[in-house]
Formats: structure tokens, C-alpha cells, sequence
């Protein structure tokens, strides 16, 4: 079951069954999604944006998502791989991260609740080739980003501050 917004009165939520559809279309459009929601789209504003929050919040996805960041910074500890060498991850960056990124992971496989906009953006640093992780022109900063995605995850925990 979906909340979004009422069409009649945008001031009320309205519960409406997930569709197998609205999942397909989700999974088809996650980047696109994924981007509003860290961007902070409410995700009951339309059905595939809080289709797309259902399924990231999920703990399997968000294990998933926690498992492929420590396997980059283990990854990235090590010796370059023919792997490396082809995907450009910005191991210098990743270094200067590590313990924000170990902080974003145990936020992920946490037990509570935490809300779809934390990890649309632990997902889009991860799979974002424009983005701080991989790409050394980027205007952002991966230590401040991860920071934010963190807080994205917890945002009771501590406040963002910059670095």
C-alpha cells in the first residue's frame, strides 16, 4: 500500500495499492527517481516516486546497497585490479571518506526506519559517473556528500557540517 497526495486536495494523503507497473516502471526510471527523492521530492507525490521510496527502504535493498559501498572501499584499500583501472574510482577520495562511508553503512543496515531521500543519495554517489566518487572534475566533494547522505539516513543524529 502506497500513500500519495490526494488529486482532489493536495493537502491530504490518500492510500492506493502498489501496482506491479508502478514497480516495473520504478526499477526502469531508479536513477531518475532516485535523483528527486535525494533531491527531497516529497515521495508521496506521485505513485512511482513513493513506489521507488517503498523499495529502498526496504532492508534487503538497503543491505545490498551497504554491501556494494564496503566492497568499494575494501576494493579500493588494495593494490589496482584490471577492475580499478577500468571504472576510474577516485581511491584518494574514497580514503579521505572511509570513516563517513563506514558511519553511511551502519546507518543503512540499521533496524529502525530510515527515509527513502538518505538512500536515494547513498545509491547515487555510488552509481553516479559524473559524481565525486569517479569523477575528479566534480564541483561536489565526496567527504561532504557521503556526510549529507548520512544524515539524509539519520537526521536526528547529528547536524551536517562542512568540511
Amino acid at each position: 500500500m502506497l500513500l500519495v497526495r490526494d488529486p482532489g486536495d493536495r493537502h491530504r494523503l490518500v492510500p492506493r495499492p502498489t501496482r506491479s507497473r508502478d514497480r516495473f516502471l520504478a526499477h526502469l526510471l531508479a536513477v531518475s527517481l532516485d535523483r528527486r527523492l535525494a533531491n527531497g521530492q516529497p515521495a508521496e507525490s506521485t505513485r512511482l516516486l513513493a513506489t521507488r521510496a517503498q523499495m529502498l527502504v526496504t532492508p534487503e535493498d538497503r543491505r545490498a546497497l551497504a554491501a556494494n559501498w564496503e566492497h568499494l572501499v575494501d576494493v579500493t584499500q588494495t593494490q589496482p585490479t584490471r577492475l580499478l583501472k577500468r571504472i576510474p574510482v577516485c581511491r584518494d577520495r574514497v580514503a579521505a571518506a572511509e570513516p563517513l562511508v563506514r558511519e553511511m553503512i551502519v546507518a543503512l543496515v540499521a533496524a529502525r526506519p530510515v527515509p527513502a531521500r538518505g538512500v536515494a543519495a547513498a545509491r547515487l554517489l555510488l552509481s553516479d559517473g559524473t559524481g565525486p566518487l569517479y569523477n575528479r572534475r566534480s564541483p561536489s566533494d565526496l567527504v561532504s556528500a557521503v556526510r549529507e547522505a548520512t544524515f539524509r539516513l539519520d537526521p536526528v543524529a547529528r547536524p551536517v557540517t562542512s568540511t
